[in-house]
Order: C-alpha cells, then sequence, then structure tokens
C-alpha cells in the first residue's frame, strides 16, 4: 500500500521534459513497479505480450476457468502461496490428464494459466484461467493432433477430475504440517475435523467453466492483454471518491440472463477502510508467480520447440492460414526511441532534468523560458 501511494509523486523522484518547439515543460514522477499497483502493470504487460506473440500457435484457443468453492477459498486466504500453487498444479494437471486420455483428444497438450483471486465486487474468489490451444501432440510426438473447433474437452469430466486431485492433495498438505489457520478456522489443525470439513465438497459439483473458443491468437493477444496484469480493480471501473467512501462499477452476475448471458452493470459504494480491506485481499505472496506455462508450452523443460509444434501443425493441416491480426487486437506500439508530443504544439517532448526521490526539479519552473536568438 505504501508504494501505491507513494507512485507517481515527487517522494520516488523524477524528470522535467521540454517540448523542443515551443519550450513548453511538464513534470513526470516516477512509478512504484509494484506489481499489485493499478497504474503500473501496461509496460510490464507490454513486453510480457511481445514475448508470447513468439510462442503463439496457429490454432484456436480455448478458455477453461477452475474455481475453488467458497469452504476452500477461506482456507487458501489462510494459505495463500501453498494453496494457489495446488490451485495452479491441479488444474494443469486436469487438463493434459483429460486431453491425453486416447477417449477425448489423446493428446499432449500446453497451457498458460493466470491466477485471479477477486470477483467483480473486490471479494476473495480465487480461480486460475487457462487460456489452452485446440490441439496437441499425439503420444508418440510424431504428430499433430488437432481438436474440434468448437469444443474441447467435457466440463464435467474436468470438474471431477479437479475435484479430486485438489482434495486428496490438500489432505496430503495437511499431513505434512503445511497448513497454518487462525480465527475461525482454527479448529482444522485437528486432522479429524479438517476431514470432516472437506467431505461435503467430495460430492458437490465443483464450477470448471468452458468459455468460447477465442477468434484467434490474435484474439488470445487481446485477451491477455486486458487480465494479465491486472489486480483487484482497473482504475477505469472508479466512478467518484471522497472522504465517506468509493464508488465503483461491478457485474452482478446473480442477474445473469439465461439465453444471452448478460449481466447488470451497479455501482457500489464502500467505505475507504472497506475498499481497501478488499483490495489488500489480492496481495499475493513475495515471489508468488501468477502466470505460469505447462506441457508444451513450459519453459525451459520444453520438450518441443514453438518452431517443431508450428511444423507439425502445417503438416497436419497446410492450407488454412492463421488468422490475421487486425488493428484493434494488436495495434502497433511506437517504438522506444519515439519522443512524447507536446500537448500544446505537438513538438517532440525532450527531457532535461532527473530529479531524485524526495527532490524538487532544480529551479523554478516559471523562470525557464525559452530563448529565440533569430
Amino acid at each position: 500500500m505504501s508504494a501505491i501511494e507513494a507512485c507517481r509523486t515527487a517522494e520516488l523522484g523524477g524528470h522535467v521534459a521540454r517540448c523542443d518547439d515551443c519550450a513548453h515543460l511538464e513534470v513526470s514522477y516516477n512509478s512504484c513497479r509494484n506489481r499489485h499497483c493499478p497504474k503500473c502493470q501496461a509496460a510490464a504487460a507490454k513486453a510480457w505480450l511481445a514475448e508470447r506473440e513468439a510462442d503463439l500457435l496457429p490454432v484456436p484457443y480455448f478458455h477453461v476457468v477452475f474455481t475453488l468453492p467458497g469452504e476452500v477459498a477461506a482456507i487458501a486466504f489462510q494459505n495463500k502461496a501453498v494453496v494457489y500453487d495446488l490451485l495452479f498444479k491441479a488444474a494443469a494437471e486436469t487438463l493434459q490428464t483429460i486431453a491425453a486420455d486416447p477417449k477425448h483428444l489423446g493428446a499432449r497438450i500446453g497451457l498458460t494459466g493466470v491466477l485471479h483471486t477477486w470477483g467483480s465486487a473486490m471479494t476473495h474468489h480465487p480461480h486460475v484461467h487457462c487460456i489452452v490451444p485446440g490441439g496437441g501432440v499425439s503420444l508418440d510426438g510424431e504428430r499433430w493432433i488437432a481438436g474440434s473447433p468448437h469444443f474441447f474437452l467435457p466440463v464435467k469430466v474436468l470438474s471431477r477430475l479437479f475435484r479430486r486431485l485438489f482434495l486428496d492433495r490438500l489432505l496430503a498438505l495437511h499431513a505434512a504440517g503445511r497448513l497454518a489457520f487462525f480465527g475461525d478456522l482454527t479448529a482444522f489443525a485437528e486432522p479429524s475435523a479438517f476431514k470432516a470439513c472437506l467431505a461435503p465438497l467430495r460430492r458437490a459439483e465443483w464450477v470448471v467453466f468452458a468459455k468460447r473458443p477465442f477468434g484467434g491468437p490474435a484474439a488470445v493477444l487481446a485477451y491477455l492483454a486486458r487480465y494479465t496484469h491486472r489486480v483487484a480493480i482497473s482504475n477505469s471501473r472508479l466512478v467518484a471518491m471522497d472522504e465517506q467512501g468509493v464508488s465503483f462499477r461491478w457485474k452482478d452476475y446473480r442477474t445473469a440472463d439465461a439465453a444471452t448471458g448478460q449481466v447488470k452493470i451497479k455501482t457500489m459504494r464502500l467505505t475507504p477502510d472497506e475498499f481497501l480491506r478488499r483490495f489488500l485481499l489480492h496481495v499475493l505472496p513475495s515471489g508468488f508467480h501468477r502466470i505460469r506455462h505447462y506441457g508444451l508450452l513450459a519453459r525451459g523443460s520444453r520438450a518441443i520447440s514453438i518452431d517443431r509444434l508450428r511444423a507439425l501443425i502445417a503438416a497436419q493441416a497446410p492450407d488454412p492460414p492463421a488468422p490475421a491480426a487486425n488493428d484493434n487486437d494488436l495495434a502497433d506500439e511506437p517504438a522506444a526511441s519515439v519522443l512524447p508530443a507536446c500537448p500544446c504544439c505537438g513538438g517532440r517532448m525532450r527531457i532535461v532534468e532527473l530529479f531524485g526521490r524526495g527532490q524538487a526539479p532544480g529551479a523554478p519552473l516559471a523562470f525557464r523560458f525559452r530563448i529565440d536568438s533569430s
């Protein structure tokens, strides 16, 4: 929270830029670069997306969401690093196991998982979004097996296996003494009480949601650009704020239309302390990776290169070209070397001074003039 409070203020230092044409001056303060800051993730997201673009395959992509039930979410909140890690691994193993089954796809697949811990109202709601190419490599590694362009894997089968894997491993973590319990959950430290808590969950339906397949690789990037580096709430959802409260827009999924799936957008107002409390629910443990790659898309130990995957895909279906990215999905970014434009005349703004943390620009800006000797 301290990092976000200091973000883009004089406390972190900054620089002065001057227009080459009209001598307009602007002071810009440094950002905190904290990964939970809503204002500091744009550059990180762009850099990450540039790397991911090189890994996109010319196949349809599917979107599968694995969600923890409320009873487990409470345990996860008190054991973030351990349980969030288990959520990732159970979801990835579920997809890879079912996909490898000859009754379904019969192939080795890859996926990218993105952890979200919030609902639209910023309540604690841990779930992982999995972005999966629609197909995989045969078990002998010699050919690409394409899945249906409209259907990936059966949701009920995924849900049952995910539930079993997660609960079995959660019990193993408890037996190994890797879970801690506080407040209302203190009683779960006893093995019998913990097993009794999990017993009803083995019969409940766990939510595994398969969304519509993406339109193509460009649509995958557009999705990732919006969601990979966002935390809890974006500034665009804020409506108003004062000393009494903060108002923001949220989606009430309980009002979803059964036919269209559309939900109502409502406005919620919280007291400042409650707004901050909800935001801080989603701070991750230090060093925890909220974006992970598995299977064919895993880094380092990847057995098959991206080039090899593309060659297998081309051999399987050489005719259809990869969908082209349109301007809305992948707008070209200006080169890093291009100087920003002056808001007054459109000229180039050039940095003329740097100042450190807690410092102010070296001379009063009001007395700085551009002298044209012509």
